[in-house]
Order: C-alpha cells, then structure tokens, then sequence
C-alpha cells in the first residue's frame, strides 16, 4: 500500500473502506492479489450492470482493438459510431416512440449534466435551475450547484448559483407534496423564485439514499415543466440501463423528459462515455459550441452497442431483473423484520436497493462487517444511514441468496457494535 500512501492524493475514497489491491474481475465477482473473490453488490457504482468482463462484449472490444480500427476520433465520423446510433436508435429509441437526438459530451456523467444545464439555458433564455433535496448530479460547478449535500457542494469552494432547491417527493415526513407550492412559487412575483429554464431530478436518487419518486409525483413534475414552459431533465446516470427494470428509469412513470443524461452502465464494459439526450426542437447548438477531446470513445461505442444487441433486443432482461429486485426486497424486509421497526427500513426498485439503518454510523459499520466476510457495497443518504446495494443485473439468485446472508449477517454485528463504531 505504500506507494498509494505516498503518490495517490488524500482524496481517495472507497480505497479507504475496501485496504486491498484488486486485480481480476470476472460476472459479479472481483479478485484481490490474493485471489480472494469478493462478490460484488457494487458493480462500479453502477457502471457494471451487465458485470465485469462480459465474455461477449470482452470479444467484440478484443476484436475491435487487434483490428487497428480508430480508438479516438473526436466528434469525426466512424465507423464504430454509427453502429453504436444504428443500434442505440432500432433497439432503444424506436420501440419507446422516443425520438432524442444524441449528444456525445465527454467521457463522464457530469459531462452530460453540464451539456444539460447548459443547453437549457440557451434554449429557454432563462438561468435558475430547479433541484431538488438530496439530489446528486456530479462533482464540476454547474453540477454541484443542483446537487444537495452539502459536503460536495462545499468542496466548490466559490458560491453555487443560478439553482432552486425544492423538496423530493415523500422528502416532507414521508409525505407526497402536490405542485400547488410550486405553481404558487411560479405564479407570486415576489416569490423570489426566477423563472426557471429547467428542472432536473433523478427518479431513484442513488447518492442520496435511494429515494424513490413515485409515478403520480413525476407525471406532476412533468405536467407542472410543461404549463410554465420549463425543460424536464431526467438524470439516468445510474438508474439508467435497466437498473430498476425497464431501459430508462422514467418509463415506469409514463414520462417523456426533454433531456435525459446517461453515462455509467451505457458503454457495457466500464469504459468512460456519457450522452446528453434531447428533444429535436431542442437541439440548438452551434457547432462546436460545447465540446470536449474525448467525445468519439469507438471501444466504447462497440461495447455500448453489443450490450444492447445481447441484453436489449426483448424484455428478458428487464423482467428478469423485476424478479431479482422483488428477490432482494424480500431478503432485506426479513432483515429489517429481524432488526426492529424502529432500527430498520427498506427502499428502492428493481436492483437499486437499500437498508436503511437508523442508528448512526450502523450503515457504515455494516458495509465494513460485509467487506470482511467477502461483499463489497456502498454506503449513500446525507449520513450513510443507507446500505446501498447495486448488483450487476446479470448475478445469478444463487449469487444474491449468497450476498444477502452475508449481508444479514454482517447487519446483525453492525447492531451489536458500540454506537459511532
């Protein structure tokens, strides 16, 4: 570990939770140089929902780079991707009536939030940009500003404007708040509230502790964005790509958003890519008006596109992953049941779960207890108070039935250790 200790910046995380050196990665597990497997509940934080090594897209990639095709292009045309927006338009778009034109805006989620944000205010004319509580959206300024922990927001380090907080839903005591507050807001010219250009909002907020916005609360977000000629922006950063059933996290809801930003699971393999996508009437950018060096990733446009022959071309993987998640809530409410009502709660849908520990500091402990018996996952919510789980779509029942024993088990040592531990 030296030479991370002495060359690796201080801002290093999950490094922290998890002191050893992978090396090997294969489905849903991941190896240290011990050969010690660890089952992975992580998945890349999401960036690994077909798992690690896929053995197809690995081939296809192999194939791809031994051929000396072109790795980066910029925005120049390739070959690579236009199989991946042949692919992306017959097997995503075009099935869901869904006709967005696509931005490729860098390699990363908040490269995708940025053309977002951006877009709509040159679109709308307008600045202020409604967030909402415990959203997240990335860590570069215009993301920070609709982000709401305060933690990130305060490593900006100058002040983060031109954003409007409001509550998520069921974020008031559980409850589910109409719009007559927003209308009223929009409505009052001394509200103090601009006219906004947009709102955006996650339906699963994953960083924020796995808060699910219901159908009813999004259809209303959205009919509210159309009354005051406000862009809808759905961040389909993680819960994208079937992370909670169906492609796009917001078909559940019946939605359609102006713009949806993707990155994460979009590539298939890991590899770095995100998209911007928007309406057509939208598109109003001049050329080269939001650009970047690494918007033509092909190894990414080739996975990006296999992915979506192999796991999209029907609805087996999104009802495949429906039966998981109902699988995986079941475990944790007999969790939750064991550990008591008032210690012990469940959300979530589809494979973005969560156990959320009241006791403070029990989340963080469980997912130490969890490393050490061999699972890796995640802590998210404003105190990591939540256990977060984000399996790659593709483990096995047999494999979360393995997951979560070792997850109970290791909830019950979390409840039995000191407070604070």
């Amino acid at each position: 570990m030296e030479i991370f200790e002495r060359l690796e910046s201080e801002v290093r995380s999950y490094c922290r939770s998890w002191p050893v050196v992978f090396n090997e990665a294969r489905g849903s597990y991941i190896y240290d140089e011990s050969g010690r497997p660890y089952l992975d509940f992580f998945a890349g934080a999401g960036s690994l929902n077909y798992g690690h090594n896929h053995p197809e897209l690995k081939s296809k990639l192999i194939d791809y780079l031994m051929s000396d095709a072109i790795v980066h292009s910029l925005d120049a045309y390739s070959s690579a991707k236009r199989d991946f927006l042949a692919t992306f338009g017959e097997t995503i778009l075009g099935p869901r009536g869904l006709d967005y034109k696509v931005q490729f805006p860098g390699p990363a989620g908040n490269n995708a939030v940025e053309a977002a944000l951006k877009l709509a205010r040159k679109y709308t004319g307008r600045e202020t940009v409604i967030s909402f509580t415990n959203g997240f959206h990335g860590m570069t300024l215009g993301a920070l500003a609709v982000t709401g922990n305060s933690m990130k927001r305060g490593g900006a380090g100058v002040p983060l404007s031109h954003s409007a907080t409001m509550p998520f839903d069921k974020y008031m005591d559980g409850q589910t708040p109409d719009f007559l507050w927003l209308r009223s807001l929009l409505e009052d010219s001394g509200s103090g509230l601009d006219a906004p250009a947009a709102v955006i909002v996650e339906t699963v907020q994953g960083e924020g502790g796995i808060n699910v916005a219901s159908a009813e609360w999004l259809r209303g977000l959205q009919e509210v964005c159309h009354e005051y000629d406000m862009l809808l922006i759905v961040d389909d950063i993680q819960m994208g790509c079937g992370r909670t059933g169906p492609f796009f996290s917001f078909e559940q809801a019946g939605i359609t958003p102006d713009v949806v930003t993707m990155s994460k699971s979009i590539s298939g393999y890991g590899i770095p890519m995100a998209l911007t996508l928007i309406k057509r009437e939208l598109d109003v950018w001049d050329p080269g008006e939001h650009n970047g060096t690494f918007r033509g990733p092909n190894p990414a446009f080739v996975t990006g596109a296999e992915a979506m022959r192999l796991f999209w071309s029907d609805d087996s993987l999104q009802k495949a992953t429906e039966a998981k998640g109902q699988l995986i809530d079941r475990h944790l409410r007999a969790i939750a049941e064991e550990l008591g009502s008032e210690e012990a709660s469940v959300r979530g849908r589809g494979m973005a779960r969560g156990l959320v520990l009241e006791r403070e500091g029990a989340a963080k402990v469980l997912s130490r207890e969890a490393f050490e018996r061999g699972l890796l996952l995640e802590t998210s919510g404003p105190e990591d108070e939540v256990a977060k789980l984000l399996p790659a779509l593709t483990t096995t029942e047999q494999e979360l039935e393995q997951g979560l024993e070792i997850l109970a088990d290791a909830a019950r040592a979390a409840m039995k250790a000191p407070q604070h531990a």
